[in-house]
């Protein structure tokens, strides 16, 4: 029997998780499964063949230390997936500048260093808009995430002052499709497609995760849409390596797609949304690691 660790966070309780799913697929597969939290301090990572990043969702809070936890287990005997230079590359969303110019349709973007108060407002006009969106570089589930309009935008100048005051950040124009149809996930394992599902977001917000009221639906990916996704994934093995998995999240601009993310860290699958995949997953992670690492 091998062993791979599911690493996680200290408590699921406020989050949507289903991990679980894959769980008995992998068992029949020879591999048994421990949740392990990022946290957890004086963990011997050489007892595990595996540690899969899976539901860290508060790595954010303390990036650097989380970075550590991932170099020591890539220093122990465990393999790592995915690997820490993917999650270095991800952690900080100017990966989408780079994915821009190995030509994957990005939403249009500024990318900011610095918080000025006193640009806020070209924002709007740069992208001639009513509203944007700002959010920071490094964040996850919508945290610091600020939709704001040319109307309300100063009442939150103390929250923006306080978001960003040290860390970079990134502007869009707000896509009005997020509310109008959704926004669009693909998964793929080891690079084979599984399944898509469209997010959209309760009434009067535009945040999609199920915490903050999402709606999910199983879809059929239309053909532009694989084709940009695979497009992208393609070029996400250029950069480094096939990931174990992925998720690229799109929204439609015009008759094309554009790329909100590309959730290599630690993105739920959402495996309680096609049956399959659970399976699927399990079966592309035993074939990776009998064929890259002899496990």
């Amino acid at each position: 029997m091998k062993h791979c660790a599911i690493l996680t966070m200290d408590c699921l309780d406020d989050f949507e998780a289903y991990d679980h799913l894959f769980d008995q697929p992998l068992l029949e597969l020879g591999w048994q499964t421990h949740m392990v939290s990022w946290r957890q301090s004086n963990v011997d990572w050489n007892q595990y063949d595996v540690v899969l990043i899976r539901t860290p969702w508060d790595y954010q809070d303390d990036a650097p230390l989380f970075m550590q936890v991932l170099t020591d287990i890539e220093q122990s005997r465990a393999v790592l997936e995915n690997s820490i230079n993917i999650v270095e590359w991800n952690i900080n969303k100017k990966y989408l500048r780079e994915l821009e110019q190995y030509s994957v349709n990005i939403v249009p973007t500024i990318w900011e260093e610095q918080y000025n108060e006193a640009l806020v407002g070209e924002y709007f006009a740069r992208f001639d808009t009513q509203q944007i969106v700002i959010k920071p570089c490094v964040s996850a589930n919508a945290d610091n995430t600020f939709w704001l309009t040319t109307q309300n935008w100063q009442e939150y100048k103390q929250d923006l002052a306080n978001a960003f005051a040290s860390r970079d950040f990134m502007v869009q124009p707000f896509v009005e499709s997020v509310i109008n149809e959704g926004e669009y996930s693909c998964f793929y394992f080891d690079g084979q497609y599984s399944h898509s599902i469209l997010k959209t977001p309760k009434e009067n917000d535009f945040r999609v995760q199920e915490e903050h009221g999402g709606r999910l639906k199983l879809v059929d990916a239309e053909p532009v849409l694989r084709e940009q996704a695979e497009h992208a994934m393609a070029k996400l093995a250029q950069i480094d390596e096939m990931p174990m998995y992925a998720r690229v999240d799109f929204v439609r601009i015009g008759d094309k797609f554009a790329m909100m993310e590309a959730e290599l860290i630690e993105p739920s699958l959402y495996f309680n949304m096609d049956e399959n995949s659970a399976p699927l997953f399990a079966t592309l992670f035993a074939e990776r690691m009998a064929r890259k690492h002899n496990l």
